[in-house]
């Protein structure tokens, strides 16, 4: 048998690349090997994914010198970013151009890269249905990786750009679950409206990111948008009432309501989702779940997601 491609996986401790290093380890037909890419090789989830069987070597994004070697003999890369660890753009956009430097340096054959549209594409900074925020963004999680697309053409590194779609794992993780309000009900809350909200379970991206490593050439050079459903967030509510055998009700409150909430980050994704609102044909059209479903024929339904995790999405 040919040597094994090697992938290497940055975020392989996060959702969508540890989902992704699992993917392959579960698949060893696929004739691929997985280089697990972690700043803190010694982390029980590191320590963890080692046991199942990955290479787990350390890499810093913010480290470009590191990232060649850890990419060094890989045939594929999947390039994730994650906002949140210090919400700051600027840091975002470098971590991009360290991971499409590394790669072009190493002659990666094939990069997957999780992004997001630049929706100043759709609403410029002159629009003032939203507020423009730090200077130069409208939603800055989501414009900095559309930014950050033209790095790995510029560079000409051969590359796949992956849209991804709402985690419903947000439910357990983010906050964004079901809440009690003043009379115990629960309230699932939503700036959308009865505008549909693009999902997927987390796992099931890095299920769909090795769909295209296995299709190189017929995804090479193109964006992919990738959702297990397309729901209201009625019928999310109505979906999580029927899980979680509670009454949940759907809160849909207006974004500029919700950007005063008042959590890191609030008027960031109050943006977001006016966004995807406004724009939802736009928005649900880059996102098929068919599509999805040919790259990952195990794709979860809200439905099947809910009943695996219900017990673990917080009720307080």
């Amino acid at each position: 048998m040919a040597d094994k491609q090697v992938i290497a996986v940055v975020g392989a401790t996060g959702m969508q690349g540890g989902g992704l290093v699992r993917a392959i380890l579960a698949n060893p037909a696929a004739g691929m090997t997985v280089r697990a890419l972690t700043r803190d090789v010694h982390s029980d989830k590191a320590k963890e994914l080692a046991r199942l069987g990955a290479e787990v070597v350390a890499a810093d994004v913010h480290d470009v010198e590191s990232l060649k070697r850890a990419f060094a003999g890989a045939s594929g890369v999947f390039c994730v970013t994650f906002f949140w660890a210090h919400m700051s753009p600027e840091k975002e956009f470098a971590e991009a151009e360290a991971m499409a430097k590394a790669a072009k340096s190493t002659g990666v054959r094939h990069v997957v890269w999780s992004t997001l549209e630049d929706t100043r594409r759709w609403v410029p900074l002159s629009d003032n249905r939203m507020p423009t925020l730090l200077g130069k963004y409208k939603v800055p999680h989501f414009d900095v990786k559309g930014e950050a697309d033209q790095l790995f053409k510029q560079l000409g590194v051969p590359t796949t750009c992956l849209l991804t779609s709402f985690y419903w794992d947000n439910l357990i993780h983010f906050g964004m679950g079901p809440k009690p309000g003043p009379d115990g009900a629960l309230a699932f809350t939503l700036p959308m409206g009865e505008a549909r909200l693009p999902g997927i379970a987390a796992e099931d991206i890095g299920k769909c990111a090795l769909g295209i490593f296995k299709k190189r050439d017929a995804y090479l050079g193109r964006t992919v948008g990738i959702a297990g459903e397309h729901l209201t967030g009625s019928q999310m509510a109505a979906a999580l009432t029927k899980a979680l055998g509670r009454e949940v009700r759907y809160n849909a409150v207006p974004p500029e309501i919700y950007r005063t909430f008042g959590f890191p980050g609030a008027d960031d994704l109050g943006n977001m989702f006016q966004f995807k609102r406004d724009f939802n044909a736009v928005f649900c059209a880059a996102r098929d779940p068919e599509i999805a479903r040919t790259l990952n024929a195990g794709l979860q339904t809200f439905a099947q997601w809910l009943e695996a995790n219900k017990a673990q999405i917080p009720l307080s």
